[in-house]
Parts: structure tokens; sequence; C-alpha cells
């Protein structure tokens, strides 16, 4: 071997201990940082990937007297059973209606809300209303449910007994009237905790900007059509994204509790999350329900993906991968 080549071969060497020692300290140095994800990474994977070997209950017929790996595979038959059923078109329509409107509404009603508390110039006031308008999302669906009852309760509800104490309204056993009332609660209850996402992004936004627009004698109005929604569209770009991903889910709580589970009001309250609970309590059928959370969730995947890509066509910048 050439003195040329035992020098390079030393300096290869060199090199490779100077980069070990570097990542060495790096670690060293990050160690704190990886000890404050350490909660977080446990968390994900007890709370998200474990939970994943659910999904062998779906294609199995359940036998507690086996357990779950020895119990019989059956295939898709846990499937079918979401739509042989008479209810199948009523739950996935209002599934699908509900979310698809309710989509476009959060997102109108957040921004809005974001753009009002944008403009308060008073910062001890927002900080005072903010708790407020968020408050609602922290209360549980039981407690949601008799907040609900008070105003449309037949004999003492608030409704009946303010504006039609001549001839009470039956709320509870006329189904036509709950797409309204579902709607109007979910707004009250989720508009202000979407909202503070926008509100961040606003925050974010240059303060440069609209100072050159107000140089330029653009009016409020003007500074929101040309500067806050064009640099909130990745943001609502985003949130539309991941909606879409949940668009086969529903509020439990809210389907399932605010109708106090009223079998009259099921053509316009009745879920594939409501129907499947229903279905766990009358057939106690654990491979059924999973299956319906499978079914969920590969759609959901699906649409995810298939939204993404259309987004990344028109505009890469404002996809999400």
């Amino acid at each position: 071997m050439s003195d040329k080549n035992i020098k390079r071969s030393e300096f290869d060497d060199v090199l490779k201990q100077q980069a070990k020692l570097q990542r060495s300290e790096k670690i060293k140095n990050d160690l704190p940082l990886y000890l404050m994800m350490l909660p977080g990474i446990l968390y994900i994977i007890v709370n998200n990937y474990l939970p994943m070997f659910g999904i062998l209950l779906a294609f199995k017929r359940i036998n507690y007297a086996v357990g779950i790996m020895k119990s019989p595979w059956v295939g898709f038959d846990n499937f079918e059973y979401l739509f042989k059923t008479k209810d199948a078109f009523i739950m996935i329509r209002n599934t699908l209606v509900y979310n698809a409107a309710w989509i476009l509404l959060d997102l109108v009603v957040a921004v809005f809300i974001a753009l009002c508390m944008n403009e308060i110039a008073q910062r001890k006031i927002a900080k005072v209303i903010q708790p407020i308008i968020c408050f609602p999302s922290m209360v549980s669906a039981v407690i949601l449910s008799f907040l609900v009852y008070a105003f449309l309760s037949h004999s003492y509800g608030y409704l009946n007994t303010k504006f039609f104490a001549d001839a009470p309204v039956q709320w509870y056993t006329t189904a036509s009237y709950w797409p309204l009332i579902l709607t109007i609660v979910h707004l009250w209850q989720g508009a202000g905790q979407s909202s503070v996402i926008y509100m961040a992004s606003i925050g974010g936004i240059d303060k440069s900007l609209y100072e050159s627009a107000r140089i330029d004698g653009a009016t409020k109005l003007e500074q929101i059509r040309y500067i806050t929604l064009p640099l909130l569209k990745p943001m609502i770009t985003m949130m539309l994204l991941l909606s879409i991903g949940r668009i086969f889910n529903s509020d439990f709580g809210l389907f399932y509790q605010v109708p106090l589970g009223n079998g009259m009001l099921y053509e316009t309250t009745q879920t594939i999350d409501t129907f499947v609970y229903r279905a766990l309590m009358v057939n106690n059928n654990v491979g059924q329900s999973s299956a319906a959370s499978v079914f969920q969730a590969v759609i959901g995947f699906v649409l995810v993906m298939f939204s993404n890509l259309a987004v990344r066509k028109i505009n890469p910048e404002n996809s999400l991968f």
C-alpha cells in the first residue's frame, strides 16, 4: 500500500471519529429535549398505535371462551350488517350530509369569529371573550343534553313557556326540527375552539402589511379580503383536509345524548356511530362494531389522500404532503 493511500485511510478514520464525537455531543446536548418528548411519544404509542391491534376484531367472530387470537376468521361478514340493515341508507346519509354541511359552516363561523376577535382593540377585553367562546367545547355531552332539554322540554322548556305557550311544540317527537337543532348546538359548542387556530394564524401575519395597506387607503374589509384571507388559505386548506378525513365519523355525544336516544327521531339523528352503539348494546357483537370503525377509518384515509392530491395539483404549497 502506498503512503498516499495510508494517509488517506488515516484521514478518513479521523473524520469518522470526529463525526462520531459530534453525534455523541449533539445527543448529549439534546438529551433534555428527548426526555421532554418521551411522555408524548409514549402517549401516542399507547393511545394511537397499540389499539390498532383491534383491527383483527373486525375480521373475526369473537368467542370469549377461546380468546381473540383463537376466535374463527369470518372475512368481511362483519361488514355486511352495515349495508344490509334497513337503516343503512338513513345512517350513512345523515352522517355524510351533517358532516358536509358542518365542514363549511364551521369554517365560515370560525373564521368570522377569528376576524372579529382580531379587530378588538382592547387586548384585555379579548382575553376575557376568548375563554367565554371556548368554554362550550369543554361541556360534556351529558350536561349539554340537559341544557338543550331546558330549552326544549314540552312542559317546562324555555321556548315552549316563553314563545309557544298557547301551542307547545313537541320537539322530542318531531324529527324534522332536529337538523336545525343539532346544527345550532354543534356550532355553539365547537366554533369558538376552532376559531383559536385561525386567531393564532392571523396573529402571525406581518403587521407591516396592514400598515402599508392603511397608508394606501385600504379599508378594514379590503385588508381582510386582500391580506388576511389569502394568508389564511394554507391553514384553511389544512383544516378542510383534516375535516374531510372525519366525514364518516360523527360526534356520538351530540347525536345520542342530546336527542336523549329517542327512537322517534332516528330519521334525522341516526348516524353510523349511534347505530353501532345500539347494535353493540343489543347484539353484543364486538366484531361488527370494530368493522364499522375500520370502515370509517379506511374511507376517511382514502378521502384525505384524494383531497390532498387534488389540492396538490391545484396549489402544491397548500397540500398536507
